[in-house]
């Protein structure tokens, strides 16, 4: 009767270890390096002083986050949820941006745009997943 009580902690155990895999680590680590590519670009293309300051100040903020979040999954937890959703908008900021600000060259521009719909997506995809794996409902079969 022990065996049966404890196969579907085991199960959901198995569930939780699934979501901490390589992948999910590298997709927070792939949105970090996005946001140095970010912090990069005003000064390997003809820029604005606006567009340099957002660029970095966004490029820095997506990295801190996105590594704040690879930093939890190479600790076997989960990732933040609210990190990874705050991610999302910096990401959507960086994609409409370059239609706001005078960017000062397309080269960056473009690079601006494909960068924030990227780590849009990454950080969509690390927050719908980590939402995923924390229901109630696997909280109190681990505890």
């Amino acid at each position: 009767m022990s065996d049966t009580a404890t196969n579907p902690e085991r199960d959901t155990r198995a569930d939780y270890n699934s979501l901490n895999t390589d992948a999910m680590q590298w997709v927070s680590a792939l949105a970090a390096l996005i946001g140095l590519y970010l912090v990069a670009s005003p000064f390997l293309f003809e820029s604005t002083d606006a567009a340099t300051w957002n660029d970095t100040l966004v490029g820095t903020a997506i990295f801190l986050t996105a590594g704040y979040n690879f930093y939890r999954l190479s600790k076997d937890r989960l990732a933040s949820v609210g990190v990874a959703s705050l991610t999302v908008l910096l990401g959507l900021w960086a994609l409409v941006s370059p239609s706001i600000i005078e960017m000062g060259s397309n080269e960056l521009a473009t690079g601006t745009a494909i960068s924030g719909l990227l780590v849009a997506v990454l950080a969509a995809y690390n927050a719908y997943a980590n939402s995923k794996a924390d229901t109630p409902e696997r909280t109190r079969a681990r505890a």
